[in-house]
């Protein structure tokens, strides 16, 4: 589920020469952040951790076609801090190399190179 997504968004973060284009980068990045909250809420919910509700998540920029980051928070139904951050690096190729580290008040509970059911 985060693969297709990502690939999705990292076609709209490489250079968009048309005009128009800007609304079909702002829809994949869109979705490449709720692909990731769900994805986020899927790990948890396996290993017993639930959300209060899904993470916010925005993608900061980083001056590069080739690397793509996203960064998520959200809280757990007890009120524990819960961030994700993820990483993919040769985002501009067909096989982007993906990263997501997932913390709850500041343990390490999810490191995988994808997120969600389905993921291996």
């Amino acid at each position: 589920m985060i693969r297709r997504a990502l690939v999705c968004a990292l076609l709209a973060v490489l250079p968009l020469a048309l005009s128009g284009c800007e609304m079909m980068q702002h829809i994949s990045e869109g979705a490449y952040r709720n692909a990731v909250a769900d994805g986020t809420i899927a790990e948890l919910d396996e290993i017993g951790v639930r959300m209060d509700r899904r993470p916010d998540c925005t993608m900061p920029e980083t001056g590069s076609e080739s690397i793509v980051r996203v960064h998520c928070t959200g809280r757990t139904v007890t009120g524990a801090r819960v961030v994700v951050t993820g990483d993919a690096t040769a985002a501009d190729t067909a096989r982007p190399r993906e990263s997501y580290t997932v913390t709850v008040n500041g343990h390490h509970l999810v490191r995988k190179d994808c997120l969600g059911r389905g993921c291996r």
